[in-house]
């Protein structure tokens, strides 16, 4: 064969690839529990944890599929955990904030819930597994947060919950607070992990003229004890510093933003 009309044949070999690739995106079918940004799966709204009986196997399937209502949760015996407020007592015992489990935990998108908080990296990428879902990439994540609103204050009815109130509200209960793609509370409520790991920053710059939105990643620390995993949107209080750039991994703690911290602020979010 000619090398002329095999740089050809590539060419066109490549060109219906990216069309291909391109039209898988675009026929993306997502679950209920979610909305489609770009080519991934994104939890409409921040995860609450639940814990299933075993025997209900039905309603875990649902879980997994994305399928479950919190009316199913409630009637199939399901609980939610939550926390206390000072994240002591924490998650159950047997899903350690290692995440070293020996009863699962699922992570479920559903409206009218308080998000989970007071939970490590570890266990959030472990309660979104079980369910047949990940944690974000910091990139998804931003994808996913576009064009959700940033006034930069909270007017206590439909704004983003930045400020004001000093707790979470229930998933989706700021209808102004939802991005292009749909997916709700990625500006302030709780903060979010996503699954970046990276060395802990000493310094918080900010984002100069560009955004007014938290910006601490500079600065690796040389004497931190492990990596740091970067936190984004902000939280209920986090005012003007919450937004679509908010990215945490603030020394503000020994543990700095260890993937090991847990705190009242801190939740999360899965994807497929």
């Amino acid at each position: 064969m000619k090398p002329g009309r095999l740089h050809q044949m590539i060419g066109i070999t490549a060109v219906c690839l990216g069309a291909a690739s391109s039209a898988g995106a675009l026929a993306l079918r997502c679950p209920a529990d979610s909305v489609r940004a770009g080519n991934v799966c994104i939890d409409t709204y921040e995860a609450s944890v639940w814990q299933i009986p075993a025997a209900n196997r039905a309603l875990v399937r649902r879980v997994q599929l994305g399928r479950a209502t919190l009316a199913e949760l409630t009637n199939g015996g399901a609980t939610q955990v939550s926390p206390a407020s000072t994240c002591t007592p924490g998650f159950p015992t047997t899903f350690p904030a290692t995440g070293n489990w020996t009863t699962p935990l699922f992570a479920v998108s559903v409206a009218g819930v308080t998000p989970t908080s007071c939970v490590t990296w570890f266990q959030a990428e472990q309660a979104c597994a079980l369910s047949g879902k990940r944690l974000l990439t910091n990139q998804e994540w931003q994808r996913a947060a576009a064009g959700t609103p940033d006034p930069g204050t909270d007017d206590g009815g439909t704004d983003c919950n930045v400020g004001g109130l000093g707790r979470p509200l229930a998933s989706g209960a700021r209808s102004n607070c939802e991005s292009h793609w749909g997916a709700f509370d990625m500006v302030g409520n709780v903060e979010e992990w996503v699954a970046d790991w990276v060395p802990q920053s000493t310094v918080c710059p900010g984002w100069g003229a560009f955004s007014d939105d938290l910006m601490c990643l500079a600065g690796a620390s040389t004497t931190a004890t492990g990596p740091g995993a970067l936190v984004r949107g902000g939280s209920f209080q986090s005012f003007t510093e919450a937004g679509v750039f908010a990215l945490d991994n603030r020394p503000t703690t020994t543990l700095g933003n260890s993937p090991a911290v847990a705190r009242k602020s801190l939740g999360f979010r899965c994807a497929r």
